[in-house]
């Protein structure tokens, strides 16, 4: 009996000992695998199921030709390949379930990284933000850029008095009277050249005929009336 407790002491001294270890293991394994290990892991395992299920398929296919060829012949074959034809059936089922199962939770697991990742380089971008507005003042901006608009308007008071007339100056509105007599005594120049104005025919033009004076005088008259009646309407 000494022996036997003996040895049930050292097994249970053992195994506290060894799960006293794995403990401090786990501790310093720093709690869990990196989101990339994980998706690591979560895409080897769909690649081991999508072979399986080609080798599945294989297989539903082989024992549908075994049945097949054993339907007349030999029925007991054909049955108990029709049987295994469900079982794997079964199985291809089921991962197929199990893949969908793992495409979310890597999809999930994947988003989760993306979101992470972005509010990290988010925070990185404010720290860097506040670091770079740390050394300046709000005061300071505004006499900056009063002193540029001062600068600016001198800049242009400058340039408008290199460009502006330089000497004498002269009245527009006289200088183009001017021009105009010049053009008009040329002009009367040219006419007496050509030997003065053409003149007027002596010829007596003829008047108009009773009956079209006649008509005018209607037409006024018409004109009126109906000027008369609009006046009343309104």
């Amino acid at each position: 009996m000494s022996k036997i407790s003996k040895l049930f002491k050292g097994s249970s001294s053992s195994s506290s000992s060894s799960s006293s270890k794995s403990k401090h293991h786990r501790s310093r394994g720093g709690g869990g695998p990196s989101p990339q290990e994980a998706i690591h892991k979560l895409r080897e395992t769909e690649e081991m199921l999508t072979k399986k299920q080609d080798y599945l398929e294989k297989r539903i296919e082989e024992e549908i030709t075994i049945a097949k060829k054993n339907g007349t012949k030999n029925k007991r074959a054909a049955l108990q390949a029709l049987k295994r034809k469900k079982r794997l059936e079964q199985q291809l089922t089921q991962i197929d379930g199990t893949l969908s199962t793992i495409e979310f939770q890597r999809e999930a697991l994947e988003n989760s990284h993306t979101n992470t990742e972005v509010l990290k380089n988010m925070g990185y971008a404010a720290k860097a933000m506040k670091k770079v507005h740390e050394n300046l003042d709000v005061d300071k901006i505004d006499d900056l850029m009063q002193d540029i608009t001062e600068q600016q308007d001198v800049a242009q008071e400058i340039s408008n008095a290199i460009s502006g007339p330089f000497g004498e100056t002269f009245d527009e509105d006289e200088l183009m009277a001017e021009l105009e007599e010049l053009e008009q005594q040329e002009l009367e120049d040219n006419m007496k050249s050509m030997g003065g104005l053409p003149s007027v025919p002596s010829i007596k033009l003829p008047s108009a005929r009773p009956s079209q004076r006649a008509t005018t005088k209607k037409r006024v008259e018409d004109e009126d009336d109906m000027r008369m009646l609009a006046s009343w309407a309104t």
